[in-house]
């Protein structure tokens, strides 16, 4: 016996490394049809953990106080050794961290991967979306440019639409009267610890539950059907190391390719990733022409502003991110992908994707009568997606599923 199987021996016998290696690597059967959408949960894992290592360093020079929070930042910038390109990486990387986001919850949506068994896999997946959410609108603070300031001013202030504890909600979540000193050290202490401990439990409890009943694949079928009757190997599995951890890879250096062209060349990305008022010092006393959250919130900022109500827009803006929750029960399709149902459903579905990026797109524009009524109507088709759903799936033409998976 070598000296490095009796050390892998000497830590078995007290910690179940082999034991985890097999059961969520060298021995998980995936199924053996994975296609070039299954790359985005793995480099959504690649992400945070660039973020949280970039994140590190930030902090070593980072000041959470209101008079020296924006001059830190142009300290990292100009003074730090290589502190330009780690600010750029973790900016960049929180736009990535959401594109890649945006695109596996998309593959879900396609193939069915919130249908039973995997309920708890979407609602674990849900709840780090929200967590995402948070994280980034909190790390949207720390910079203190006008943009951060304002942002949070009005994100924070919606809070006050709520009826009796609006007001002192509002107050509560900012430790002040506005948005000051006190919000700045409470978001950053939530945004550094809080929350990125949220996330890590989250993304393990959403591995531990997908391998336990095992991946969906684009046919939609469940290979644990069909076992190899004596090995009680899944037939139309294969082990997921070392054949997908190599197929990752090429997927992670695509990313990487994307990721580094971005930070060298466009870190800004024309203003969609760094707006031009977040380089200017954060003055409560002068407002920016047009306040709008960063890209990944503004598909939601436009719900809120497409209801003339503020309450009632609150409300609606909420209710569009916590209807997703409820997608497993919703869909009543006699088949889970986007290959066996009709044209009824890849019609709604693709109007649904283009009422979210309209959406998005309109919240980054400042409100006219025009756009407002536009945003109202595809407000309607992105709540009708899911509230038509029990609907829609059921009356829809579907294909048999084939009893193994095509390949």
């Amino acid at each position: 016996m070598s000296t490095m199987q009796k050390l892998v021996g000497w830590i078995d016998d007290r910690f179940p490394l082999t034991s985890n290696w097999k059961t969520h690597l060298s021995e998980y059967y995936a199924p053996k049809n994975f296609n070039f959408w299954y790359f985005f949960g793995s480099l959504a894992l690649l992400v945070l953990v660039l973020q949280i290592v970039t994140g590190i360093f930030l902090t070593m020079n980072y000041k959470p106080d209101a008079t020296l929070a924006f001059l830190s930042v142009e300290y990292i910038m100009r003074d730090v050794e290589w502190g330009w390109l780690i600010r750029y990486m973790h900016s960049t990387g929180a736009s990535m961290f959401f594109v890649v986001v945006y695109l596996h919850m998309f593959r879900g949506l396609m193939y069915g991967s919130y249908r039973k068994p995997r309920e708890l896999i979407w609602i674990f997946g849900m709840f780090l979306y929200l967590a995402l959410m948070a994280e980034a609108f909190m790390g949207y603070l720390l910079p203190w440019g006008q943009m951060s300031y304002w942002g949070a001013q009005v994100i924070i202030s919606l809070f006050g639409a709520i009826p009796v504890v609006g007001d002192a909600l509002s107050t509560w979540i900012r430790g002040d009267y506005v948005v000051s000193d006190a919000t700045l050290n409470r978001f950053f202490a939530f945004h550094v610890i809080a929350l990125p401990l949220v996330l890590v439990g989250l993304v393990a409890a959403h591995i531990i539950a997908l391998h336990e009943v095992g991946s969906n694949n684009p046919d939609g079928i469940e290979i644990k059907k069909h076992k190899d009757p004596v090995t009680h190997i899944p037939l139309d599995g294969i082990p997921f190391h070392p054949y997908y951890t190599v197929k990752d890879i090429m997927g992670v250096v695509v990313f990487l390719m994307v990721f580094t062209a971005i930070v060298f060349f466009a870190p800004e990305m024309g203003g969609w990733f760094l707006e031009p008022d977040n380089f200017i010092p954060a003055n409560g006393l002068k407002t920016p022409e047009h306040i709008v959250p960063l890209w990944y919130f503004t598909p939601f900022y436009a719900i809120l502003r497409a209801v003339p109500d503020k309450f009632m827009g609150v409300v609606a803006m909420g209710a569009a991110v916590v209807i997703m929750f409820f997608l497993p029960w919703l869909d009543r399709s006699k088949v889970k992908s986007i290959r066996y149902r009709g044209n009824l459903y890849k019609t709604i579905l693709t109007l649904f994707v283009i009422s979210f990026i309209g959406l998005g797109y309109l919240g980054t524009q400042a409100p006219t009568a025009v756009t407002t009524n536009i945003a109202r109507v595809l407000s309607i088709i992105y709540f009708a997606f899911f509230l038509l759903m029990p609907w829609y799936t059921k009356i829809d033409k579907t294909k048999p599923e084939p009893e193994r998976v095509t390949g």
